[in-house]
């Protein structure tokens, strides 16, 4: 077994020798560890449990808050709406992104809105509802307490944001207007038409920047992190490379926030930011952070599918869509290359609305995507052919420009329309718009616990980055929710009773663990300019991202897992031999910025692996071939896999160690999920 790359404090990482598989190594891929839990979540009703903690956790007095230090990572919606709080709290923060602007943080990139629980619509919304819906939709693989507070808070965050300005839509009577999402039968989500993202994260922006401006924040743009301190086994800093100058600067601090995304770019083409990656969370992990449930990616339904080889990025289509366009592919294969206006209603299989006669159109992210893949796989796809098949369903608008005028359609989904047009050269007014499935959204991260921290003390992490609440499949708007939720109401609430016990004392950057930590970042980044092979970073990112879509995608089996974790180990060798980077360190250097990205793409994609082959189940969106229900539906084993994975690193010369945190469900029966 070839391990993966791994670094000494000081030198540079490069892969280890070929190593028999140690005593209780399980396949020679990893070994098993203590089961671990959640301590911090209280006991009792699952209503009042929020409301406790609160109470319970330790108070930090206005004096002490000016004498702690908070750094943040991420200046998204969970990032920047947790700088900007504990700004205003009065303790000292300094935010970093890599992006030149906090406002260009991948949050500004959703679309079609944000769920809470007001019941607006008198339609049977509740708080318990949405943690039902929540817990469900996941597929029974989420905590519950974790969950209830989620959907206890979201109306708060409503509220917030009508504050701060956000224009969310309005019905004609000046109320605020909802629309449905997947997995709901409710109206519970709220939108600015296709721009929720980007008008969320410039609330949470004006707020970072009334703090800037009052001294309590420090913004540190353009930088990237690439290791985080931990001196006597707590988190005090982060080491981040200047992206400009290429100096690398050491930051210390009383407590550290990694809020810095999901890592959906493994797959090389996907709907997120070309600049998003797994570093910050990834240099944790190394570090001691478990990781949990790396294998739970999300595949989006409502993608422009993929027009050619060169293509970089993928371009999402807001679920919301969904509400009012239909979903179909021809019932003959034969008819999918004709024009889809000449294809009549009776020759047209409207298959969600066919299979799922409940939910139609707005089952969940992982079931849509599925039935998309299979009727492709079938030979009914539509567009031009991508290997073999077309990989291309229709969501057609035509019913609804029958139902209401095409300036309403506009009114709702304008922007979206426009987009699409813009990126195809097809009008969507007159032609059904073609979408497929795409890698849009992670629920694993690194595993925290209620108070948000992971299992390095002082090291907490918020939004998409953490594990927490989704399970293996994260309903749609629920993003947003959970990152202004941790970032406002969560996380300013439980790092108080860390923050408690400080001021902690003084370290130094003389400090042995953080001299070590520089040092590991400066003989990276030398080892990576030093190598001057032959291949390009990108087309190492792209063999990886093929691999990985191949065999653990929409549907992984235990034959094609381990032929991946072979394939990635050999290019894994082979970056570490033959990668090019060009340039140098000390200045602006965008291939090497991606070299280290990649590295750590290469690492986190065997462990997606691994954790996929030793979940011998189906849930949500990790789909085993292997198990099934008789009609193709995801089959769980509540009796072997109703537990999160949080996965240690176990070094350069050990496999990754398994840690199984059990969950209970006290207030919803966990049993096979059904949306027909």
């Amino acid at each position: 077994m070839t391990d993966t790359q791994t670094a000494s404090t000081v030198a540079p990482e490069a892969p280890a020798p070929a190593r028999e598989a140690a005593p209780g190594v399980v396949h020679g891929l990893y070994t098993e560890g203590e089961p671990i839990a959640d301590t911090k979540a209280p006991k009792g009703p699952i209503e009042a449990r929020w409301n406790k903690r609160k109470f319970d956790a330790a108070l930090v007095n206005p004096a002490n808050r000016r004498k702690l230090t908070v750094i943040i990572v991420g200046t998204g919606l969970a990032g920047g709406a947790a700088a900007a709080t504990l700004g205003e709290a009065g303790y000292n923060v300094k935010s970093f992104c890599y992006q030149d602007s906090p406002r260009r943080a991948h949050s500004i990139a959703a679309q079609g809105g944000i769920n809470a629980a007001k019941n607006y619509k008198e339609d049977g919304d509740s708080t318990f509802r949405l943690f039902y819906d929540t817990v469900k939709g996941g597929d029974y693989r989420s905590r519950e307490s974790n969950v209830y507070r989620l959907a206890e808070v979201s109306a708060n965050i409503i509220d917030q944001c009508v504050a701060q300005g956000v224009p969310f839509a309005r019905e004609y009577g000046g109320l605020l207007d909802n629309r449905s999402f997947g997995g709901v039968q409710v109206s519970r989500t709220f939108y600015a038409r296709g721009q929720t993202g980007q008008q969320l994260l410039i609330g949470a922006y004006q707020a970072l920047e009334r703090q800037v401006a009052a001294g309590t924040v420090e913004m540190f743009s353009r930088h990237e992190m690439l290791e985080v301190v931990v001196a006597d086994g707590k988190a005090r800093g982060i080491i981040a490379r200047d992206l400009v100058t290429g100096e690398i600067e050491t930051h210390l601090a009383d407590a550290v926030v990694l809020a810095s995304g999901g890592y959906g770019n493994v797959f090389f083409l996907s709907t997120n930011a070309m600049g998003s990656n797994v570093t910050a969370t990834w240099r944790a992990h190394r570090k001691g952070a478990h990781f949990a449930n790396p294998c739970y990616t999300q595949i989006h339904p409502t993608c422009i599918p993929v027009a050619g080889e060169h293509q970089s990025k993928l371009t999402l289509m807001s679920e919301s869509l969904r509400n009012d366009g239909r979903i179909w592919v021809p019932k003959n294969a034969a008819d999918c290359e004709k024009d889809p206006r000449e294809i009549p209603e009776e020759d047209r299989d409207y298959y969600l609305e066919r299979i799922y006669p409940s939910f139609g159109n707005l089952v969940p992210r992982d079931i849509a995507s599925r039935q998309a893949k299979n009727v492709c796989d079938e030979g009914r796809g539509v567009g031009p052919k991508v290997g073999d098949f077309r990989r291309g369903v229709y969501l057609d608008f035509t019913d609804a420009l029958k139902r209401m005028s095409a300036e309403a359609v506009a009114e709702k989904y304008g922007n979206l329309l426009d987009m699409y047009q813009r990126i195809t050269g097809e009008n969507p007014y007159e032609v059904p718009m073609r979408i497929y499935p795409a890698v849009h959204y992670t629920m694993g991260g690194l595993w925290v616990d209620y108070d948000l921290q992971s299992s390095i003390p002082g090291l907490f992490v918020s939004g998409e980055a953490n594990f927490s609440d989704h399970g293996a499949n994260r309903l749609g708007a629920s993003a947003l929710m959970q990152g202004l939720a941790d970032g406002y109401f969560v996380l300013p609430n439980t790092i108080r009773d860390y923050l408690a016990k400080g001021p902690f004392p003084k370290l130094e950057e003389s400090n042995e663990a953080v001299v070590e930590a520089r040092a590991s970042v400066d003989a990276r980044v030398q080892k990576l300019l030093s190598i001057n092979g032959d291949r390009s970073v990108d087309s190492f990112h792209k063999e990886l991202g093929n691999i990985m879509w191949e065999y653990c995608g929409m549907e992984r089996s235990e034959e094609g897992l381990l032929k991946a974790i072979d394939l990635i180990r050999g290019l894994r060798d082979e970056f570490w031999r033959n990668v090019k980077v060009l340039g140098s360190a000390d200045t602006l250097n965008q291939s090497l910025e991606k070299a280290g990205r990649v590295a750590d793409f290469l690492e986190l994609g065997e462990l997606m692996c691994i954790d996929a082959l030793h979940r011998r189940e189906s849930c949500g969106g990790h789909f085993r071939a292997e198990s099934q229900t008789e009609d193709g539906e995801a089959l769980r084993h509540d009796d072997e896999y109703a537990y999160v994975a949080a996965w240690e690193w176990g070094g350069q010369d050990g496999a990754p160690i398994l840690h199984k945190e059990d969950l209970v469900y006290e207030f919803v029966e966990m049993k096979q999920r059904s949306y027909k």
